[in-house]
């Protein structure tokens, strides 16, 4: 039998290679909350992302590193299988018409979560988890008019984020009511462009960027039904993604934005629990992310520190879910997540390529133990279209008079085995 004081390196070591093989294998997606995941670990995503003030996930380096203190000794493996539909659509007058939707519709993104007590004090951990992404997949140069033009080119037109982060984590307790935790993040991301001649810039494959970040974590019982904790990581400086020196703002340059949660749980009845959080990313603090679209008809070069980027904002999100136990054997959940719209009218040409407008999402799920020491768990997110438009970035740039609109809806269902030990 498994003793807490105890601790068996051997052991540790094996959820550790497992991270490392699912790190190297993260599917690209586009995220929900702006690019960020409206939720990570399964539990969560079916409580519409609620999870800061949750402590029955291996989750901590995601969500909230101190509640690994109180999580107990378990491992959490899955894979969401996210379905976006993105399209585009133009009308007026200088560019034909156009109606297109992305190709690649389907993504699988992998998750993994370990938690060990090593003490009635602390607690350890590591989660492997895909932050976000954006991509995007035309099958013809139409998206910015026909052939060769003054943004895109021709061919296929599209891009493609990944962000893996690998998160060990260690809180300690303070005593039976609060904790605090901390997990250094090891971040790399992955870009690869098409179909942008029109900026001077041909096809250089797939590049990569690094860096290292941390996130805190903080984790209090005010009493025997509520819980609160809160969540921050400070914007994490990544290196440059060279090959695209010329595209993004400060040579090549998309660090990942400050992010802050704060959440409660309340026990309201010994079978269900609601859960809360609110959740602010700073994407106004990242050049390549917030610079105006139409800096470049202001004769701001791309790539430059003040180049154009997506025009993205801050988004802050509401979380809130449910959970319900029904039986000993199965537990059922259910959230929305309602987040603000990253971009502006403004800027719907150059959002072509990342239309994360999505600002809603519902979600369900449950978890069914097999055992006293296993349990299956799904989860299901369905986030309605949602469309934004204004006038084109051509009408500056070619005396067009058109307008554009992007829109975007998603589906994901997922499934994670969890073992207790």
């Amino acid at each position: 039998m498994y003793e807490a004081t105890r601790f068996n390196a051997g052991f540790a070591l094996r959820p550790l290679a497992v991270a490392l093989v699912l790190g190297g294998s993260v599917s690209s997606a586009f995220a929900t909350n702006g690019y960020f995941s409206h939720g990570y670990g399964m539990k969560a995503k079916g409580m519409g992302g609620a999870s800061v003030a949750m402590t029955d996930n291996a989750f901590a380096g995601a969500n909230n590193p101190a509640i690994a203190a109180w999580a107990g000794n378990r491992v959490e493996a899955g894979v969401d299988v996210f379905m976006p539909k993105r399209g585009m659509e133009r009308t007026g007058a200088g560019l034909p018409a156009a109606a297109v939707d992305s190709d690649s519709n389907t993504f699988y993104v992998p998750e993994f979560g370990y938690n060990r007590t090593i003490s009635k004090q602390l607690g350890v951990g590591i989660t492997v988890y895909g932050n976000g992404g954006m991509n995007t997949d035309y099958a013809n140069g139409n998206e910015c008019g026909p052939g060769a033009n003054a943004l895109c080119g021709t061919g296929r037109l599209g891009v493609d984020l990944q962000q893996l982060i690998i998160a060990p984590t260690i809180a300690y307790k303070l005593n039976e009511s609060h904790s605090f935790g901390v997990s250094p993040l090891v971040v790399k991301q992955i870009f690869k462009a098409e179909g942008l001649s029109g900026f001077g810039i041909t096809n250089q494959g797939t590049d990569s960027s690094n860096g290292f970040g941390i996130r805190l974590g903080y984790f209090g019982k005010l009493n025997d039904k509520l819980n609160v904790g809160v969540s921050y990581s400070p914007k994490i400086s990544m290196s440059k993604f060279s090959q695209y020196a010329g595209l993004f703002a400060e040579a090549g340059g998309f660090d990942i934005p400050e992010n802050v949660a704060v959440g409660f749980a309340y026990q309201a009845t010994p079978d269900l629990t609601i859960s809360a959080d609110y959740q602010n990313i700073k994407y106004s603090a990242v050049p390549s992310i917030a610079n105006p679209s139409n800096a470049i008809a202001a004769g701001a070069a791309l790539g430059a520190a003040n180049g154009s980027g997506f025009g993205w904002s801050d988004v802050s999100v509401v979380k809130v879910g449910a959970q319900w136990k029904v039986s000993q054997q199965l537990t059922m959940r259910a959230g929305v997540n309602v987040g603000t719209n990253p971009l502006k009218s403004a800027d719907v040409t150059f959002n072509i390529l990342a239309p994360g407008v999505v600002t809603t999402h519902y979600t369900v799920g449950g978890t069914y133990a097999l055992s006293d020491k296993s349990e299956v768990t799904m989860s299901y997110m369905y986030a309605p279209k949602n469309t934004v438009s204004g006038a084109s970035l051509f009408n500056q740039l070619r005396a067009t008079s058109n307008s554009e609109s992007i829109s975007m809806s998603q589906q994901a269902i997922g499934i994670q085995f969890g073992w207790k030990f």
